[in-house]
């Protein structure tokens, strides 16, 4: 595994995020939404933050299953998400891949009526996005590589990573430890 952005980076864009959410949502109560499971490690970083009062929830949507590293259907549980209607809310995800997850779920979310819906991402990778939807905060712009660590995961493994790193082609295509 190579190490794209080490655990210092990760911090320091964690931080910049943290600060232009804070300024963004100055004087206002926020609902954070982080989309399970990928944003866990991002989402518990960000609540503690973000300086300003909020509600945590979450909400799982899915479009891969097992080993595969190709898009299926997407599947969403809203279950657990807060009520937002009359809220300002911000979405946090691991990764702004296509674009087609965060469209799917703020498609959702503004059926539930909220005052405003933004989105921060840790990852983007410019050269797949298919949508006209881009994050408003974004960690860091990445190249187009499968990449694994702080809540990125290949077949459930390395999320537990401090850093994002990318997988060898032959990692990719074995059981991971």
């Amino acid at each position: 595994m190579n190490v794209l952005l080490d655990e210092q980076e990760v911090r320091q864009g964690v931080n910049r995020m943290a600060g232009d959410i804070t300024a963004a949502f100055q004087d206002k109560s926020l609902t954070i939404v982080g989309v399970l499971t990928g944003s866990v490690v991002l989402l518990a970083d960000l609540i503690r933050l973000v300086d300003l009062p909020m509600r945590v929830g979450v909400v799982h949507a899915s479009s891969y299953r097992g080993a595969t590293t190709i898009r299926g259907p997407l599947v969403i549980n809203s279950d657990l998400m807060p009520d937002i209607s009359d809220r300002d809310v911000l979405v946090v995800d691991d990764i702004f891949d296509t674009g087609n997850t965060m469209v799917e779920l703020l498609s959702l979310m503004e059926k539930l009526g909220p005052s405003s819906v933004k989105t921060a991402v840790l990852l983007r990778k410019k050269a797949r996005c298919e949508v006209d939807l881009q994050p408003d905060f974004i960690g860091f712009d990445i190249p187009n590589e499968f990449v694994v660590g702080y809540g990125l995961d290949y077949q459930d493994a390395y999320r537990n990573l401090p850093f994002v790193g990318t997988l060898e082609p032959d990692e990719i295509n074995s059981t991971p430890p």
